[in-house]
């Protein structure tokens, strides 16, 4: 939990991170978008590059915590472009150039064209989600959504709390099959397991709908501890992405 609270006091400290939530989820949905309407490879390496540098820059995210998040689905999206390009009709074609022959297996250009353009884009698809999850602070995005989307204040914290239990629901899985280890049983995947989680994530929910209910959730009307306002970063965030999609139309 020091952990987790580090990190938000690292992107609430940010100049990325002051920005709105909204604002900047908004221009990573522009980007997707942009990146969904277009083949050629070299608008994701653009918008992979403009997420990463927004990240580490402004979005002070350690090197270290982006390679962890971004090397695991790297490697996802080139194998991705690999099997699409192995499985890709173009192979058939006899009057395509090959670039690799072993048996029966060929790969042509037009194939390993599609591929890699394939794996970039869900590359840069995966560098644009890990770059705002990592500059995005769940309870930032729970008060933008009920300050300025107009939200429900249950639906929004209600959603904020099921993401932040996610880690408490790990350490009781942990802890649950530690207590099986000590007493001799098998700690692996054991129905009265995910019973005893159930138990736990029950009493926890329980807790937690107390615990909102005594800080007014359910009243009309209540104070706010941070105002969430419009910025001069949002309307740098939105002339940023404006710039990239700009890219990516002359690219295209």
């Amino acid at each position: 939990m020091i952990a987790v609270r580090a990190r938000a006091d690292r992107v609430a400290t940010s100049p990325l991170g002051r920005a709105s939530p909204l604002v900047t989820l908004a221009v990573a949905v522009a980007w997707l978008l942009a990146l969904a309407t277009t083949t050629d490879p070299r608008p994701p390496l653009l918008v992979a590059a403009a997420a990463l540098a927004a990240a580490l820059g402004p979005g002070r995210v350690p090197p270290r915590d982006l390679a962890r998040g971004l090397a695991p689905l790297w490697l996802a999206a080139l194998s991705v472009g690999f099997f699409n390009a192995l499985l890709s009709p173009a192979n058939a074609d006899p009057s395509a150039a090959v670039v690799v022959a072993v048996g029966p297996l060929r790969l042509t250009e037009p194939a390993v064209a599609a591929g890699l353009a394939l794996a970039l884009r869900v590359a840069a698809i995966v560098a644009i989600g890990v770059a705002w999850g990592r500059v995005t602070d769940p309870t930032h995005l729970a008060d933008a959504l009920v300050q300025q989307a107009r939200l429900p204040e249950r639906f929004a914290y209600g959603a904020l709390a099921a993401l932040q239990a996610i880690p408490w629901l790990v350490e009781d899985l942990l802890a649950l099959r530690e207590a099986r280890r000590l007493r001799g049983l098998r700690a692996s995947w054991h129905p009265r397991i995910l019973v005893g989680l159930l138990v736990l994530a029950i009493r926890r929910a329980d807790r937690l709908a107390v615990a909102m209910d005594a800080r007014g959730f359910a009243a009309p009307e209540r104070t706010r501890y941070r105002v969430v306002r419009w910025l001069a970063v949002d309307a740098a965030v939105v002339a940023g992405g404006a710039v990239v999609l700009a890219g990516i139309v002359a690219l295209r």
